[in-house]
């Protein structure tokens, strides 16, 4: 395979030297790009968006045509692409996010649930990605992703995001053996998808933990740290030992040393935690990827500077850190605003890796 023009993504996972800190941002091809905007239009929809390769290249495309100061792609897709295998219905409604027509409502349906045949269901996905990685022509690397096991869980009970997750945390604490069945059928499919997005072309993946944070922290580790650490090893026994892994968890600042030890290459640390802070619980075992406040790229250029700086002196010296802000960007930050953090990474952070 021939290497990438610019690796400094793939080095810094591990940990190795570079010129500057390495970016890319969450949500980096999303709503707050009017030529993402005009391609959903055409599309007609955001699912036949994620499901044309040709969309889904066109959308991956447009933030690093727009910005020269990315250093990575991340494949256009979503987290539920999975349960919708599953055959749980995935829908959007405008305005309300992702929805389910038939959610894990009853023991009965929970025992039903089986791993789907990922390789049928899902051929659009890698397809996206062959097609992606052949557009990208090795200039940088692609991120291929997926939600962690509990997170999806969360969304196949509950059916729908942004909830109380009363139903989930119910399964939790009155029914392990039902939750624990759900989230070893998500593990099992997670693997087998990664596995995949690697063979048609991913250079790193990443398993998106976005609602790990919800859990008690005494039941964090039971039910999302360690069905993520099954992928990692999973991945690591199936010969894919030198992909890079990055795992995130929402709100998982309290776990940190748990998260360095799971397997992964790097964490990612949301903007509530300090990165410094964050550096000496891990002790420099993995990489670190964040964490700037989403927000603050509705305020102006001058003030992103001031605060991108704040979180690269938060970091320090040496190896391991790649900037990325602590979870996706809103749909309301100005173009403009990306490209003076992008420009401020670039130009402050070489002063860090000097020797």
């Amino acid at each position: 395979m021939p290497s990438l023009i610019n690796d400094n993504l793939v080095k810094t996972l591990f940990k190795q030297k570079t010129a500057y800190t390495p970016c890319w941002v969450m949500r980096q091809a999303g709503r707050y790009l009017p030529e993402y905007r005009e391609t959903r239009k055409k599309a007609g929809s955001f699912l036949d968006l994620c499901k044309n390769k040709d969309f889904a290249t066109e959308v991956t495309m447009q933030p690093l045509e727009r910005y020269p100061n990315l250093d990575a792609a991340i494949l256009f897709s979503d987290i539920l692409t999975i349960p919708d295998a599953m055959g749980l219905g995935l829908y959007f409604e405008d305005g309300e996010g992702p929805k389910f027509k038939y959610p894990l409502q009853d023991e009965s349906t929970i025992q039903k649930l089986d791993i789907p045949n990922v390789e049928e269901k899902l051929m659009y996905v890698f397809d996206a990605v062959s097609s992606i990685k052949k557009t990208l022509n090795n200039q940088v690397p692609l991120i291929g992703f997926s939600g962690s096991p509990w997170t999806l869980a969360t969304y196949m009970v509950e059916g729908q995001g942004g909830t109380d997750f009363l139903k989930t945390k119910k399964l939790v604490y009155s029914r392990p053996d039902l939750i624990n069945h759900i989230l070893k059928i998500n593990t099992e499919t997670i693997t087998k998808y990664l596995a995949s997005q690697i063979d048609a072309g991913v250079d790193v993946v990443m398993i998106f933990d976005s609602w790990g944070g919800t859990l008690a922290h005494s039941e964090y580790e039971i039910y999302s740290l360690n069905f993520m650490k099954v992928i990692i090893s999973n991945l690591n026994l199936l010969g894919y030992q030198d992909i890079p892994k990055i795992i995130f968890t929402k709100g998982g600042g309290q776990s940190l040393q748990a998260q360095a030890n799971s397997g992964a290459n790097a964490i990612g640390i949301d903007w509530q935690t300090s990165l410094g802070n964050a550096r000496k619980m891990t002790n420099d075992k993995v990489a670190l990827q964040g964490n700037l406040d989403p927000s603050i790229l509705l305020s102006t250029p001058k003030v992103i500077e001031r605060t991108a700086k704040k979180v690269l002196d938060d970091y320090g010296k040496g190896e391991g850190h790649i900037f990325n802000l602590g979870h996706g960007i809103t749909q309301f930050t100005p173009p403009e605003n990306l490209e003076a953090l992008l420009e401020t990474v670039r130009n402050y952070s070489p002063k860090y890796h000097q020797e």
